[in-house]
């Protein structure tokens, strides 16, 4: 359309508004109308939000879910193509100040309210988000059965937010998702025809081995990450750190990569943001200000997609039409974050720290501290004394050692986990803190140790499992 014509229609949209008596609204309605919401190939937009955790001391990750659903909604996404998995134990929950609400920042607005309950407890599993991505509705167990029921015209968004290791994403039902697992399921979407273009937002600890050497170019998936495949991803508005959360909160709010994705939506028009920009402010935020925390935002897959506008995967809140963007990060990066496998020990600790002297609470709180800390230095040390029953004075060597940029982190899938499984028989379940050491198991794999080998060490290493709710085996194998 030329620019005469596109003046003269603008001038004909006024004119009719002035006729009408309507011309406050017009400024909406011409925005609208050069810039539409809706998707103008007749497309429908998708969305799965995953919390992959339970437990309070995890609030962030269901605040970081419901937040996101809440940004969805008033984009204008429907709510019959937004799919939630949350553990729903955070809201209710006799450790929450604010009994039936969830915030995701100090002076948050209250983001619980309204999110649909499609997958909740135990139907939050592997089978059932890989069933949904698929649009596979007779594989789905328990829930809403909500599906991803999505056409060749289609773009989904996929949001996940928990725990993470090298390799494998948390789940609170076991057992946890895999990387190979994870990408085979969008391979497969990709063949079956049923969408346009899929972005992929995920929030964890190492979150770069999900996509790294295993998602290829030409799937029209673009994918972001927290962190590269060796580090941790971070909490944030944790107690002691500045921003705090409100005095009467013992744990985080949010994540860092999370809430910065979030809040940049909050405030921009989508209809203008690409994925790319977006990309560099949440890059710029997770960094951190100093070296004492922060994590490498990566992109992976079909990069020029991230050329897109937001607003075909997230749609655009009305409000914030008129706002330009600005090629800087307003947002104020906080002063100091907490590492994700720790927010767990900051929540027993403020909980023991605010308790009253000699109470019941206080008692509790010591006794989780003390329970987390003995989990923790019983993997690590099984770890650690199988690599040296296997590899000998090599043992250091062999379990840190980091594949080339671009690498899957195993070889052989099935065997990291057959080795996981050996290891949660013998020594007792890796947890949220232990899948860390994935990475070690997987190298015992790529030096092609046998599943006999491993149970042989990992007998040896733990003559007895410890009776701790971190290490329980009541709800099964990681793998």
């Amino acid at each position: 359309m030329t620019t005469v014509a596109v003046t003269f229609l603008a001038l004909f949209l006024y004119l009719v508004a002035a006729v009408s008596g309507d011309v406050i609204k017009l400024p909406s309605q011409a925005s609208k109308f050069f810039h539409p919401t809706e998707n103008d190939d007749d497309s429908t937009r998708w969305a799965v939000l995953v919390a992959g955790s339970s437990g309070y001391w995890n609030y962030r990750h269901q605040a970081d879910v419901c937040h996101a659903y809440q940004l969805l909604k008033k984009g204008g996404v429907k709510e019959e193509n937004i799919v939630v998995f949350m553990y729903d134990d955070i809201a209710k929950n006799e450790e929450n100040p604010r009994p039936g609400v969830i915030i995701n920042s100090p002076n948050g607005e209250d983001v619980y309210n309204g999110v649909p309950k499609d997958y909740t407890g135990d139907d939050v599993n592997v089978d059932n988000l890989l069933a949904v991505i698929l649009g596979n509705k007779t594989a789905v167990k328990g829930g809403s059965g909500k599906v991803v029921d999505s056409g060749p015209n289609d773009h989904i968004f996929i949001y996940y937010s928990d725990h993470g290791g090298p390799g494998v994403l948390g789940m609170p039902t076991s057992p946890y998702l895999y990387a190979n697992d994870l990408n085979d399921v969008l391979k497969k979407k990709h063949a079956s025809g049923t969408y346009k273009s899929l972005v992929f937002y995920l929030e964890a600890c190492e979150s770069g081995s999900i996509f790294e050497g295993l998602l290829p170019e030409g799937l029209n998936i673009y994918a972001t990450t927290a962190s590269n495949a060796v580090e941790s991803s971070w909490g944030t508005y944790c107690p002691g750190e500045d921003p705090s959360p409100p005095s009467e909160y013992e744990t985080c709010l949010g994540d860092l990569y999370s809430v910065a994705w979030m809040e940049d939506s909050d405030i921009h028009n989508l209809q203008t943001e690409t994925l790319h920009q977006q990309y560099e402010l949440v890059k710029k935020r997770t960094a951190g200000s100093g070296k004492s925390f922060g994590s490498h935002v990566m992109e992976f897959g079909d990069i020029g997609l991230s050329k897109e506008k937001l607003v075909l995967y997230m749609g655009t809140n009305p409000a914030n039409e008129n706002f330009t963007f600005v090629n800087e990060n307003s947002l104020r990066p906080p002063s100091r974050v907490t590492n994700q496998r720790d927010a767990d020990l900051v929540h027993f600790w403020d909980k023991y720290r605010k308790a009253p002297e000699g109470s019941a609470r206080k008692v509790e709180a010591q006794k989780q501290v003390l329970e987390a800390m003995s989990h923790r230095l019983h993997v690590d040390n099984s770890i650690l004394l199988i690599g040296k029953l296997l590899f000998g004075l090599d043992s250091p060597a062999v379990l840190n050692n980091v594949r080339p940029s671009g690498t899957p982190l195993v070889d052989d899938w099935d065997c990291l986990k057959s080795l996981v499984r050996v290891f949660e028989m013998h020594c007792g379940s890796l947890s949220q803190y232990g899948i860390k050491h994935m990475r070690s198991i997987a190298n015992i794999c790529n030096a092609g140790i046998q599943m006999g080998q491993m149970e042989e060490a990992a007998m040896q290493a733990c003559p007895t499992i410890p009776a701790s709710p971190w290490s329980s085996l009541e709800r099964g194998f990681s793998a």
